[in-house]
């Protein structure tokens, strides 16, 4: 089974100016589909040929490098695409007492976010994560994801450059600032804790 790149679950201008359409365009089009196709290539004719992405990612997880990255991306990008919004969403009763319960509020969630995202070094993601029913904020480097581990990620930020590069330069905070504020996507990460499990691909 060849897997096809994740749409975008809004129009490519949808995010401005936090995140451009050009911005969009290069990471979505062109970094998001190389790691498809890259992962497509690598399963062709192999046991892997019919699973599902995560059993892809579990199963390449400390076996095989080039099909775990590219998998992982492949997942963690589609992930990231749902964790943005054009317009601001609310969290359910359910998550909003979480983040009480673990962060304060969601104010200082935000900044705990923005913090962690700005303090990350090189590349990688930021996640908001529950796990038996407690979130907490986890960060994975490079291609690594919490996909096929015990979290259920509810929402993801990639701090990747090219994921902001364009629209602020070397200005990582910048970039975090303006979607943490404005375009985070509370609604999926309330689906994603009301579900109880991980998300998966095929619902991208």
């Amino acid at each position: 089974m060849a897997f096809k790149l994740a749409p975008l679950p809004y129009p490519d201008t949808a995010l401005e100016p936090a995140i451009s359409a050009e911005t969009l365009s290069y990471h979505h089009g062109k970094h998001h589909q190389t790691y498809v196709d890259k992962t497509n290539a690598a399963i062709e004719g192999t046991d892997h040929a019919d699973k599902s992405l995560e059993e892809i990612i579990a199963a390449a997880r400390g076996s095989d490098k080039g099909l775990f990255n590219n998998s992982a991306q492949t997942w963690n990008h589609a992930f990231y695409w749902h964790s943005m919004a054009p317009e601001t969403t609310e969290a359910s009763d359910d998550l909003a007492a979480k983040i009480d319960e673990a962060f304060g509020s969601v104010e200082d969630l935000k900044q705990k976010l923005k913090d962690r995202g700005a303090g990350h070094f090189a590349s990688g993601w930021v996640w908001l994560a529950e796990k038996g029913g407690k979130l907490s904020i986890e960060e994975t480097h490079d291609a690594d994801t919490l996909a096929d581990g015990d979290f259920n990620p509810l929402l993801l930020i990639d701090v990747w450059e090219h994921a902001y590069y364009l629209d602020h330069q070397n200005k990582r905070p910048a970039y975090l600032d303006a979607v943490v504020e404005k375009k985070l996507n509370w609604a999926f990460a309330s689906e994603n804790l009301a579900r109880g499990t991980v998300w998966t691909y095929e619902n991208a």
